[in-house]
């Protein structure tokens, strides 16, 4: 305890000097702490966007092969799935969703764009309604008319569409021959950017129509988690609960092992229903990657930074001994060690880190709070890595602790050369220093 307070004692009688040295260790805290919970809270909203987008966090297809072998992507009959899921009492679901989905061409007046239009059984998917931000039209003309399609404004502008007017489609149905049919623009939605092909909404029943599907059969099985963290163990139950009832697939990772499987389907001789179960994570797993890269890129920049600060630390060291070095003759005549010498020193340094630390910490959750009060507005074209129109900063304790933990080393390291040769010096020598 006399050490601690000697050491900070020492600190204070320089007060700019810890000031700076501090100041620096805090700004590189400052900034691996905000790149840590951006790209964590950047992860988290873009999956958790998706999840609204796709209905669910946790998916099944069902996969049939025709005579001539083409891939069917539906689910005729989901008695066993519907049983399984509600046998499982600890699976935290909020809501299933039942979805259709055809990828066709919209035309209207000469004008033509290619569109996803999602099938929604809106009595189901009441939660989507709420979601849903309508920049035209209303939900009770939605609701109204069994061939209603809510397009995003932009694809509308596009097509020169209003609401009320029919457009064609061009489509093919899940046995691959073509078809068309007719929509009626009963709403558009705000304008979500790259991600506007997949924001178009129709009833099920008439996608179904246009597929040639039964209508109570569907495309994908969706699991809305009451809490999407629980999302991989939500996913291995089930997968454990239905291996011995159907025909499951493996997992895969992202868009291009979503693809290499379907292509391995195709390749294969099955008969039946097969089943691919993931999650939302599985197929955005290039986003971990993403993240992993910024965390990375941030580690860097700061290793860089807090090298840069060590020399700082090191230099200043060593002028603080040269000013002290009378100082150090005395305590080492009054009976003071070696080893109490170099202590004395190292927790000074200990001091600064600590002291830097915390000022770091606390400079990174004022901008976080103040960043994250920003509002972008629920139409931004960023909106997929917003969480209502607010930027996401997730705290991480266990990286924060040991972001700190390596400065603390660092700044350690920094001051051990010269904290050693304060130790090593002779008392007679240093009490007669002159400046």
């Amino acid at each position: 305890m006399n050490s601690l307070r000697i050491a900070f004692r020492n600190l204070s009688r320089q007060k700019k000097r810890s000031f700076l040295l501090g100041g620096a260790i805090a700004f590189g805290i400052m900034i691996i702490i905000l790149v840590n919970s951006f790209t964590a809270g950047f992860v988290e909203n873009v999956q958790e966007n998706f999840s609204h987008l796709f209905a669910g966090h946790v998916f099944l297809f069902g996969y049939e092969k025709s005579p001539s072998g083409r891939l069917i992507t539906v689910i005729r009959d989901d008695k066993v799935l519907i049983e399984t899921i509600e046998s499982l009492e600890n699976l935290p679901i909020q809501y299933l969703s039942r979805r259709s989905s055809l990828d066709g061409t919209l035309i209207f007046e000469g004008e033509s764009i290619r569109q996803e239009v999602a099938g929604v059984n809106w009595q189901e998917e009441r939660y989507l309604s709420e979601r849903l931000i309508l920049r035209e039209g209303s939900m009770e003309r939605v609701l109204a008319d069994p061939r209603a399609l809510i397009l995003n404004e932009k694809t509308a502008a596009q097509l020169n569409v209003e609401i009320g007017d029919t457009l064609l489609v061009q489509l093919q149905t899940v046995t691959g021959q073509q078809n068309v049919g007719e929509f009626i623009l009963a709403a558009t939605s705000i304008d979500t950017g790259f991600f506007s092909t997949l924001s178009a909404y129709a009833h099920r029943s008439h996608v179904n129509r246009l597929l040639n599907i039964a209508e109570d059969e569907y495309i994908s099985l969706g699991l809305f988690l009451e809490d999407m963290q629980l999302m991989e163990r939500a996913a291995q139950m089930l997968r454990d609960a239905l291996e011995d009832k159907v025909s499951l697939v493996p997992r895969f990772s992202g868009p291009q092992g979503f693809q290499e499987q379907r292509n391995q389907l195709l390749e294969e001789q099955w008969e039946g229903t097969r089943y691919q179960l993931f999650t939302i994570g599985d197929f955005l797993e290039p986003l971990n990657q993403v993240a992993s890269t910024l965390n990375t890129v941030g580690l860097v920049v700061v290793l860089i930074l807090f090298l840069i600060i060590m020399v700082g630390v090191t230099n200043t060291f060593r002028m603080v001994i040269h000013e002290r070095t009378r100082e150090i003759g005395t305590m080492r005549s009054l009976g003071l060690q070696r080893g109490g010498v170099r202590t004395l020193f190292l927790l000074e340094a200990l001091l600064l880190s600590v002291g830097g630390a915390v000022v770091g910490l606390v400079a990174a959750f004022l901008v976080a709070l103040v960043l994250s009060l920003i509002n972008f507005g629920t139409d931004s074209q960023f909106f997929i890595i917003l969480r209502e129109g607010h930027l996401l900063f997730k705290v991480l304790p266990v990286r924060i602790a040991g972001n700190i933990v390596i400065v603390g080393v660092l700044t350690l390291l920094a001051a051990l050369i010269p904290a050693g040769r304060a130790a090593k010096m002779d008392p007679a020598h240093a009490l007669r220093k002159t400046y």
